[in-house]
């Protein structure tokens, strides 16, 4: 009897397993659908940007990419994210490291506001910039008797740029930052180690790689910002016009290969990113994994 048992749990348990799991049309369905919507949402349109670019040549398109205009909206591109990225950066590590390590009023109305650029169109964003800055603003009037231009010139772009940018470096740390507690901190502070030694040594290590996440998709996103940049440029051409506004300009006037060859600029930083944070959270997992190995050979001595 014992054995006629072992031998019916023996056969029950490989239907019971297959009982458990997906129906394989499930499986491949939903594979499907989800590979069908990346090639049709986003190879394919990548994928044509780049043959629409170089549709009439490589001479064309570099000749595209070094024209005098070209040329300022890259500049100007890379100026408004070399300053609007370190500054999301100082701002995202301050609020993430008091959000998560302490306790103080308007915690949670801090947090909101973090959040706020994620739910307000970018549109709306520029509008309340030229409503504060603009020649018919709050503080127009003042800017205009001192010779100061925000809207319409350098400055507002980078405001523009910092608003709808700043949530990407805090909202990666501060939920690293709340499951990591403080018992590392806590345990320096009582070493001897002062503050910024703590975060040297023991915070700003542990959050390196989110750290360097966020820095990579604020930085894709200062580059590609459209909206609200496009509020407060004026579109002055070869003045404060971004790469994404150069391209509107160049399509709305039937360029259309100098503005996909433009485009593919985007297209590239877009390719990047995705590389950079694969190469990134590849990393954490090896880290992650020699940390957990490095662990159970110390228990196991």
């Amino acid at each position: 009897m014992a054995g006629s048992a072992s031998t019916l749990t023996h056969v029950a348990r490989p239907h019971s397993r297959r009982g458990l799991e997906d129906p394989r049309w499930l499986k491949y369905t939903l594979l499907g659908i989800a590979f069908g919507f990346v090639l049709l949402f986003l190879v394919v349109p990548l994928t044509a940007v780049f043959v629409e670019a170089l549709r009439k040549g490589l001479g064309l398109y570099f000749t595209a990419l070094t024209e005098a205009d070209a040329v300022a909206a890259i500049r100007l591109t890379l100026l408004a994210a070399s300053i609007s990225v370190p500054l999301n950066l100082v701002f995202g590590v301050a609020a993430a490291w008091a959000i998560a390590k302490f306790e103080f009023p308007g915690k949670s109305v801090l947090i909101t506001l973090i959040d706020l650029p994620f739910a307000v169109s970018p549109v709306i964003a520029g509008l309340v910039y030229v409503l504060l800055f603009g020649a018919q603003g709050w503080w127009g009037p003042w800017l205009m008797e001192h010779d100061i231009r925000i809207i319409f010139a350098v400055p507002g772009i980078v405001l523009a740029t910092v608003f709808v940018t700043f949530p990407f470096v805090a909202r990666e740390l501060i939920p690293l930052m709340q499951a990591q507690g403080k018992d590392e901190e806590l345990a320096a502070l009582t070493l001897g180690a002062g503050g910024w030694r703590t975060f040297w040594k023991v915070t700003l290590p542990n959050v390196k790689w989110a750290l360097f996440y966020g820095v990579i998709l604020c930085n894709a996103r200062a580059m590609g910002e459209f909206g609200a940049v496009s509020v407060v440029s004026g579109h002055i051409r070869g003045e404060t016009n971004t790469i994404p506004l150069h391209v509107e300009i160049l399509y709305n006037e039937y360029q259309t290969q100098a503005a996909f060859a433009v485009a593919s600029l985007l297209t590239l930083l877009a390719l990047v990113t995705i590389v950079l944070k694969s190469l990134i959270e590849w990393r954490h997992r090896k880290s992650v994994e020699a940390a957990a190995t490095a662990t159970t050979r110390q228990f196991a001595s």
